[in-house]
């Protein structure tokens, strides 16, 4: 049974989906910010894979086709950005000084810790791009001599975080304002943080949209700055 379902042609995808579902079946039903579909899939996919003794090369053979609608689903972001284009245009400057702070955090935070903890060089570049898109944060990683396979897991759970408490920070420090919002998420949590905010409304949504695009850009020009000193 087992090596049918495992030779399955699209056992990966379906594997993933009814996990998707189960998540989204607990956030439903338990209505708390932990219960975070994503995180439940993920946990979901890796207990069946350990329990079934699966290798993750043979779920991922069957899973890549999920992926290949990662593209056009970070392009329709674009939608709900364009419906915002006036708001864009009121508060340009104030989004951009807000993506750019938002980066600098992240940079300069990632460069705190790796000396009050003493890491490696190699770790600290490897941490460098935690808070921008996979596609882009990978690249920025091996250029500069990371760990590429780390990036991606630090990524993933900076995202994931991002998506779980982002309500409970903007509830503690009384923040309203929807494109603050939107812009904090986007630029901290890229895509999996972008899922709330597109939950919380469309605002939030474009400008966390937009975030994502602006700060891989930005990450980009300044880890190369940033990675020479440790």
């Amino acid at each position: 049974m087992k090596q049918i379902v495992t030779e399955s042609f699209f056992f990966g995808a379906v594997l993933s989906l009814l996990a998707y579902e189960l998540g989204l079946l607990l956030k439903k039903k338990m209505k708390m910010a932990i219960v975070n579909p994503i995180l439940i899939g993920i946990l979901a996919v890796m207990g069946v894979l350990s329990l079934w003794d699966i290798k993750y090369e043979t779920y991922q053979e069957s899973a890549k086709y999920i992926s290949y609608l990662l593209t056009p689903a970070t392009v329709c972001l674009a939608v709900p950005l364009y419906e915002q284009m006036k708001l864009l245009k009121k508060h340009w400057k104030a989004v951009m000084v807000g993506i750019c702070s938002g980066v600098l955090a992240s940079l300069g935070g990632v460069f705190l810790l790796a000396k009050a903890f003493d890491l490696s060089h190699e770790l600290y570049v490897t941490l460098l791009p935690k808070s921008i898109t996979t596609a882009i944060g990978i690249g920025v990683s091996e250029e500069l001599g990371g760990i590429a396979t780390i990036t991606v897991a630090v990524i993933i759970i900076t995202g994931i975080l991002g998506n779980v408490i982002a309500e409970a920070v903007f509830r503690f420090f009384h923040i309203s304002e929807p494109i603050a919002k939107g812009l904090a998420i986007g630029t901290s949590s890229h895509a999996l943080g972008t899922a709330k905010a597109l939950e919380l409304g469309q605002v939030e949504g474009a400008m966390s949209g937009l975030a994502i695009v602006v700060a891989g850009l930005l990450t980009v020009i300044l880890a190369p700055v940033f990675a020479p000193l440790l």
